[in-house]
């Protein structure tokens, strides 16, 4: 056979992979559980009829040509936001054609998997509209949003500003002759900047700013009242090129998102109507130029606690995939011999059996269910805020609600993203390649310990309130409990000088208790360090990230102890699957325990003797889930054309799948080149002047991937 003919049969269309078959293989694994599969994908993924509804959009998706993913990793940037405003595009108008509601789109977005150009339309923009609008607001532009007449965008971080909200610089200044705001960048570091589906696509998009007003007291001066969302018409709606005073564009390439228009975007004194403030709790009056101050400044924020709220639903899905394809993979890989073995032939073991990869993969897929159970007890903690604010303006729960969703957003996406790279290395060699399906994966999620909050920053939050709550605890140890953490802080002050060497293993109840305490007992002394010693906030930082990490895991083993061990699992669990959970949850607890064991010590949750018997007992604890592990990742029902994996596809016929992507479907074997350093021609045929043009266009980026291949075929022909 010759080069460039991949898609012709030849002699390795009758090779096999050497035994043990992958399938065959898998089937073995599936049959050493009786953990009910479909039974436990129903308990997981009931909320919303999420697995018939994955079944029946998979079903319109797939068919499609426009969502073959095979050639995304061999596409150029320009041609990956091509293919996804038309992918975009084309899951609208097929929610028009078969009728789909919200959670039928964001099921077809979530199957498709890729951060498309009109992704914020549904999260961020239509969320400021729902949450920010007052009722005249609201019923002009809701329609709007929920119609698609116009598209949407959501303009907060700038070139010079991201997670300082307070810091950015762009201005909208109220001018009481013509009671319209002047929205401005005064800088180059004012320019909006990451802002998705701004740089090619948005022609609206709520625009954060700094709220300026004259100040009769300082004789006409303006003062900054904070920042404050306005929705501002960005483009014209026939020739969508931006509007007079607006410079727009697209950011360039970046870590993942290769289909998603990331954009800047800076004013040049754009006049918006006085309308333009979204003014559901605070506003501007028109006559007088006065601020109305809202109830509670935090609401202001609220779509951005949704987005944190959501990020942490979504990074369990993230983290289940990668451990499907890890689990799958490491359970049909062979390699090396028992070294105690006395037959000199005994087979190479699977790659899963052995401790130091168990460790790197099945704590993963325990964490995959914390992860599960907390991402649950959010959803009810928002809703349930929200619901009180709306009905009756009860606030109370908002500030809890706010310091969860922040140490957690920290917390569930640093362990998804670390994760995702665990499963990769775990995976050896084949780990790195394209037909692993981690490479998207990975790149893709890499953002979200970074946006909507660093990670790092945003536990400042979470660790405020927690210093708070112990400083009104420790100054009135017998007041009455306001908040739910009030409770285990009263508990710690009553007995803080008590060593109480918690029965981990014994007891789950005890493993609970263990990880409140060491939570209470870095508040305590986040407290004591910031009230009574009054040091400054930056040297407390790092005390500070530790902190809300130890709160954060708290709340994931509290939340999964609660769904295993004191509640009735609803949709119902049988006594197998409750059994390997609880094994899961203290694979889960331990595991994350051991992570941090100097701070149990310290804390004096634990004696060395105590902590002494983790290690053994994870082992241990391992063990026990091992001939569960690929039923368990079942459960989580990706289907293959989400996970785009040869290592994990649900068949296991990793080799074959593997080696068709290399030889079948490489665009590169499609073409044969010319290796001969003498001549500029590249690809055989085209001949130097032509190879010269098209490289020199492709260098200067005055040519897209797609033109340039469609450029070597016919050079080839």
């Amino acid at each position: 056979m010759s080069e460039g003919e991949g898609n012709m049969a030849d002699f390795t269309d009758k090779l096999k992979p050497a035994d043990p078959q992958g399938p065959d293989v898998l089937a073995q694994e599936r049959a050493s559980s009786s953990v009910n599969i479909d039974q436990l994908a129903q308990h997981l993924l009931s909320r919303n009829d999420f697995l018939a509804r994955q079944k029946r959009i998979l079903s319109i998706l797939e068919p499609i040509p426009y969502f073959c993913k095979k050639n995304q990793l061999n596409m150029a940037r320009p041609d990956r936001y091509h293919l996804g405003l038309a992918r975009a595009k084309t899951l609208r108008r097929l929610s028009l054609k078969h009728g789909w509601d919200r959670d039928d789109y964001i099921m077809a977005d979530y199957l498709t998997d890729e951060m498309a150009p009109y992704a914020l339309q549904a999260t961020m923009f239509a969320t400021s509209i729902r949450e920010q609008c007052n009722a005249e607001q609201m019923a002009y532009w809701l329609p709007k949003v929920e119609n698609w007449e116009i598209i949407g965008c959501y303009g907060q971080t700038e070139l010079g500003h991201g997670s300082n909200v307070k810091g950015i610089e762009c201005e909208a200044r109220w001018d009481p002759k013509t009671k319209q705001f002047d929205i401005h960048s005064p800088t180059i570091t004012a320019s909006k900047w990451w802002n998705g589906a701004l740089g090619r696509t948005a022609n609206h998009a709520i625009v954060v700013a700094q709220l300026l007003l004259p100040d009769a007291k300082a004789g006409g001066q303006y003062r900054s009242y904070g920042p404050h969302q306005f929705i501002v018409q960005i483009r014209d709606m026939k020739t969508n090129k931006p509007l007079d005073g607006i410079v727009i564009g697209d950011i360039g390439p970046k870590y993942g998102y290769p289909g998603m228009d990331n954009g800047y975007m800076l004013f040049d004194h754009l006049k918006v109507p006085h309308s333009a403030l979204l003014s559901k709790y605070s506003g501007v009056d028109s006559e007088h130029g006065t601020y109305i101050k809202p109830e509670n400044p935090a609401v202001v924020y609220g779509s951005l606690t949704f987005v944190r709220a959501q990020i942490i639903m979504h990074a369990r899905l993230v983290l289940a995939r990668a451990v499907t394809i890890a689990v799958r993979y490491l359970s049909i890989r062979r390699q090396f011999a028992d070294r105690d073995a006395r037959d000199t032939g005994a087979p190479e073991q699977a790659v899963l059996n052995y401790p130091t990869v168990q460790i790197r993969i099945l704590p993963l897929l325990a964490t995959t269910f914390a992860l599960h159970y907390t991402g649950e007890a959010m959803y009810k903690l928002y809703y349930g805020t929200r619901e009180a604010i709306e009905k009756s303006g009860d606030f109370s729960r908002l500030a809890e609600m706010h310091a969860a969703s922040s140490g957690l957003k920290s917390l569930c996406t640093t362990l998804a993203a670390d994760g995702i790279e665990t499963c990769r290395r775990a995976m050896g060699g084949h780990g790195f390649g394209g037909g692993s399906g981690m490479i998207a994966l990975n790149n893709e999620y890499l953002s979200k310990p970074t946006v909507e909050g660093d990670n790092w920053m945003i536990t400042q939050q979470t660790a405020a309130y927690l210093i708070k709550r112990m400083t009104a605890v420790a100054n009135s140890p017998s007041m009455k409990p306001k908040e739910t953490v009030d409770v285990q802080f009263k508990e710690f002050v009553a007995n803080k000088t008590k060593t109480h060497d918690y029965d981990i293993l014994g007891n789950e109840r005890e493993l609970v208790k263990a990880f409140k305490h060491r939570a209470s007992y870095l508040s305590y002394q986040a407290y004591h360090a910031r009230v009574v010693e009054k040091k400054p906030w930056t040297s407390l930082m790092i005390q500070l990230h530790r902190l809300s990490r130890a709160h954060s895991e708290s709340l994931l083993v509290s939340n999964f102890y609660t769904a295993v061990f004191e509640s009735t699992p609803n949709p119902p669990l049988d006594a197998t699957a409750v059994g390997v959970m609880k094994v899961l949850f203290k694979l889960f607890a331990l595991f994350t325990l051991d992570a941090s064991a100097s701070e149990f010590l310290l804390s004096k949750a634990l004696t060395v003797d105590r902590l002494a018997t983790v290690t053994p007992a994870i082992q241990d604890l391992m063990t026990q889930v091992r001939p569960h592990a690929v039923r368990l990742v079942d459960a989580w029902s990706v289907p293959d054309y989400l996970l785009e994996s040869a290592l994990g596809s649900y068949d296991g016929d990793v080799y074959n799948r593997l080696y068709h992507k290399a030889h079948k479907e490489n665009p590169l074997n499609k073409l044969t080149f010319n290796p001969d350093w003498k001549t500029e021609e590249i690809v055989m045929g085209e001949g130097a002047e032509n190879a010269r043009r098209r490289l020199e266009a492709l260098a200067l980026g005055t040519t897209t991937g797609h033109e340039q291949q469609s450029g070597n075929v016919k050079a080839r022909l």
